[in-house]
């Protein structure tokens, strides 16, 4: 197997959830670096389709708010309301993840926009868990909820969800990796037969 300080790194990262994450959150020097990270992944065009809007500090006590409020409109009483406002207060720092796709680009279709969101969203978990920080892409009906979306988002923009990011708690679990084996994912491609 080929191994190098860097790969070794990098294939050692995964996802670690709020209630695993503890303070201290990433400085703003930390989040600069994570967002560097992000503008390097592929981007046709250079049209940079996304925005990272942080949450932190008395910030999360809004999030908090929006997602109770969600959840009661969702039907949930107020025990569940409560365990949704506590869920936008676990991790030490939250970034939004924001699409601004342009779907009337006339050189970059939509797809390739969305692939450029979500290599930004992975350069950035990278690098977090280079500098030493957990952390895990969320999403679900909060995402979707009309008023946490407007709270969040400026016309023609959508909301994908949240980064959580903090110190992670514990270590990587052992143990087998639910990840298919290379070879399922990596094939050989042959034109069809005419």
């Amino acid at each position: 197997m080929i191994s190098t300080p860097g790969l070794d790194a990098l294939l050692g990262r995964h996802s670690v959830g709020p209630k695993h994450l503890v303070e201290p959150g990433p400085s703003d020097a930390q989040l600069a670096v994570m967002v560097r990270a992000a503008l390097r992944a592929p981007d046709h065009a250079e049209l940079v389709p996304y925005r990272f809007k942080l949450v932190r500090g008395a910030a999360k006590q809004g999030m908090a708010a929006l997602f109770a409020d969600a959840a009661r409109a969702a039907g949930k009483g107020e025990e569940g309301a409560a365990l949704d406002a506590e869920r936008a207060l676990r991790p030490p720092v939250s970034v939004a993840v924001v699409a601004r796709i342009d779907p009337d680009h006339p050189q970059v279709p939509v797809p390739e926009q969305w692939a450029a969101v979500g290599g930004a969203v992975s350069n950035f978990l990278t690098a977090a868990h280079l500098l030493g920080f957990g952390g895990k892409m969320l999403s679900g009906a909060k995402a979707r909820d009309p008023a946490i979306a407007a709270a969040f988002c400026a016309p023609g923009e959508t909301l994908l969800g949240w980064i959580a990011l903090g110190t992670p708690a514990r270590r990587a679990p052992s143990g087998a990796s639910r990840k298919p084996d290379p070879a399922a994912v990596l094939q050989d491609w042959h034109p069809p037969c005419k």
